[in-house]
């Protein structure tokens, strides 16, 4: 008599928040009170082996509200699926959810929709690691080129990556993966940190933390500016003062300026050489992008955080609108639109140093770039990880930095399982934690 296969039988989603807002962690020229919060899924099974897919996307608070009513939306999509064919060929999933096409009329493939399919893809791809025993990094960097292949929707960007392309820059890719696997599990990837960088933090904090960085072997910093450009002057003498002349001090507007602005006061800033500027305008103005980069070389252009799909990446390396590329594990639609992302990033010869100022997104994305150097781009220079010291604790697998590198996970999955007292206690609103202080609020007013 045959087995009935596995299936799955829930998609649970979690409104959970951390009140950051109250340190000014995460503060910013456009974002000065953030709230870091996970719109947050858990996909259950009848296998019997215990094991849960998990994922989620980022918000700063409120956007939870339409973030978990977007994933939710997906569910008919998974429910009753089987466990062993959705976890080999995640891709298929990936391509039901863009083509809803009543959902669909919300993006197509942007917005908050987009970011919900990224949530529910994710955390197939974490069942599917977990079930092959192996953190979704090295499953990723031993899979079988042509099947990587098959994962990415080349559709939008077949004229500037076609899947033979693709398949040759995978087979290229794994030439020297087994030295550099025992090089990556030595030393790790290398790290950046904004930790010292918020905008709201006085001058006193920023220098304390910048050289905390530099003694735990950062080589580069982040700092927020764009609100007030007296201020951001003497916070970048404040810094470069802190660290030295030799580390690296990017910077990031986080969409704050039009054109001429971001020019002007990228060239105001450049005597204390910011590495980058980051997000110097509309993450949608490609054009924009393009002639900020033009005027203000030799300071590199960043962005992609906010970027809403391969397709504006796409036309961002066509129009040589950046330098550097910002994937963001939870922006897109999640792992099989990442892989086509860095595919193009590999083409043009662009590199790629994510995203992860937010509350799991180090845990996330750091499986990218680990198989985007095994497989892929086959080199860390010039390439480092965003790094936020900040709500790892909440995580079964936390990030681990050593010397200013991330030290590559074992534990098999994406990284992303929360663990169950975390979950209790910031549920939002009826989480211990905020059921005590919203009733503290009302008993106050």
């Amino acid at each position: 008599m045959t087995a009935t296969p596995a299936r799955i039988i829930a998609v649970d989603t979690h409104d959970i928040r951390f009140p950051t807002s109250r340190e000014l962690d995460g503060s910013d020229a456009m974002n000065p009170d953030p709230d870091y919060s996970a719109a947050y899924v858990v996909l259950r099974t009848d296998a019997g082996d215990g094991l849960e897919g998990h994922g989620f996307t980022f918000t700063i608070g409120r956007g939870n509200d339409v973030q978990v009513a977007a994933i939710a939306a997906l569910r008919h999509h998974v429910l009753g699926r089987t466990v062993a064919e959705l976890c080999a060929d995640p891709g298929s999933l990936n391509r039901d959810l863009i083509g809803d096409s009543q959902l669909r009329w919300l993006g197509p493939e942007k917005g908050v929709m987009h970011m919900a399919v990224g949530a529910v893809v994710n955390a197939v791809w974490d069942l599917a690691a977990k079930r092959a025993g192996q953190p979704l990094w090295r499953l990723l960097a031993h899979a079988d080129p042509e099947w990587l292949v098959s994962q990415v929707d080349f559709r939008y960007i077949a004229d500037a990556l076609t899947p033979e392309d693709a398949l040759t820059l995978l087979r290229d890719g794994r030439t020297g993966l087994a030295e550099r696997e025992a090089a990556l599990l030595e030393r790790g990837y290398p790290a950046y940190t904004t930790s010292p960088g918020w905008l709201g933090y006085s001058d006193e904090k920023l220098t304390r933390l910048a050289k905390q960085a530099v003694a735990d072997g950062f080589t580069q910093i982040k700092l927020k500016v764009g609100a007030d450009l007296d201020d951001d002057l003497r916070r970048l003498r404040t810094a470069r003062a802190a660290v030295g002349p030799a580390i690296r001090i990017a910077v990031d507007a986080n969409q704050r300026w039009n054109i001429g602005e971001a020019v002007e006061w990228t060239r105001a800033l450049a005597e204390f050489d910011p590495y980058w500027i980051e997000e110097p305008t509309s993450p949608d103005d490609i054009l924009g992008h393009a002639a900020i980069r033009a005027a203000v070389a030799p300071v590199k252009v960043a962005t992609g955080e906010h970027v809403q799909n391969r397709i504006v990446f796409k036309q961002l390396l066509q129009a040589d609108a950046l330098d550097v590329l910002q994937i963001d594990a939870a922006r897109v639609g999640g792992v099989n639109e990442n892989l086509a992302i860095l595919l193009l990033a590999a083409k043009f010869g662009v590199p790629v140093c994510p995203h992860a100022g937010g509350v799991g997104l180090c845990e996330l994305v750091q499986h990218l770039s680990m198989f985007d150097y095994l497989a892929l781009s086959g080199t860390t220079e010039d390439r480092v990880i965003e790094y936020v010291d900040h709500l790892h604790d909440h995580f079964l697998a936390p990030v681990v930095i050593r010397d200013g590198h991330y030290t590559a996970p074992l534990t098999p999955g994406f990284s992303a399982a929360m663990h169950s007292a975390s979950l209790a206690e910031y549920r939002y609103p009826d989480g211990t934690f905020w059921a005590a202080d919203l009733a503290g609020r009302a008993q106050g007013a």
